[in-house]
């Protein structure tokens, strides 16, 4: 798919998401909608339940695949910027641990998400949380002024995810990290899939050498890929356009199945050279 093309697909979906409250869910089945449904993902993906109640209402779309904060190891003070923050559930649950000293940068694509995020931040009076439209591969944030960079399922969705990783780099301060959720895969996504806009806006998968391979090679060190938690397989497999390609070419099957067998939530760490 042109990256033109697979760029607007993205900012589309989630405009709608962000406008009409459509059913979130990173990977290729919307299986969620609602504020209840969008808890209960987040809750199973690690997230604290008493964090959660504590955020304004509306910041959790249920769009994520792991907790990055889990591994963050955010301090008072750090400067924090998230990369695809949506509606800001990231942003606002690592402005409490970064505290008033500290400063919080969301960065989305999607006006709508900006704009929803823009609302909860008042409505919850967050003072040190700032969000701003911009792409990831061309991020609106100065050099060397971030301690912490977290995403969440949205690495995945950029069609240029060697220039996310080099502008991380450019960011992050000397020694700074960059902690991030997202899925990955055992074997290699099928090439029909990656042809799908339906597939490819919700979040594919990606090797998981050529992830961390990807971060070295943009200059990161000590990479680390966790063991992950595997992806739901009903996730996976229920996705209409999977089950369309099957349909229409059987010998496709066996190697869709693998593929989907091959998916897990994983957590990817690097750490610019200090």
């Amino acid at each position: 798919m042109n990256q033109d093309v697979m760029r607007e697909a993205v900012r589309d979906r989630y405009g709608r998401i962000a406008r009409d409250g459509e059913e979130g869910c990173c990977g290729p089945s919307c299986c969620c909608g609602g504020e209840q449904e969008s808890s209960s993902l987040s809750t199973g993906l690690g997230y604290d339940r008493e964090a959660l109640d504590d955020i304004p209402e509306g910041a959790d779309l249920g769009l994520g695949s792991g907790n990055p904060l889990a591994e963050a190891g955010l301090q008072a003070g750090d400067t924090v910027l998230d990369l695809g923050s949506g509606g800001g559930i990231d942003c606002f649950l690592a402005a409490k641990l970064v505290g008033p000293s500290g400063r919080v940068i969301g960065v989305d694509m999607t006006p709508e998400m900006v704009t929803r995020a823009r609302a909860n931040a008042r409505e919850g009076g967050y003072t040190n949380v700032d969000f701003r439209l911009g792409e990831i591969e061309s991020l609106p944030v100065a050099d060397s002024t971030v301690d912490v960079i977290i995403s969440n399922c949205v690495l995945n969705l950029s069609p240029e995810r060697d220039r996310v990783l080099a502008e991380a780099l450019r960011v992050l301060k000397p020694g700074g990290r960059l902690v991030i959720s997202d899925l990955v895969c055992n074997v290699p996504v099928p090439g029909q899939l990656r042809e799908e806009a339906e597939a490819v806006t919700a979040c594919l998968p990606v090797e998981r050498d050529v992830y961390s391979s990807q971060l070295r090679s943009a200059g990161f060190e000590d990479v680390t890929v966790s063991a992950g938690k595997r992806y739901p397989r009903e996730a996976m497999s229920s996705m209409p356009v999977a089950q369309r390609i099957m349909d229409e070419e059987p010998a496709l099957a066996e190697s869709l199945e693998s593929f989907v067998d091959s998916v897990s939530g994983v957590i990817i760490q690097g750490r610019k050279p200090a």
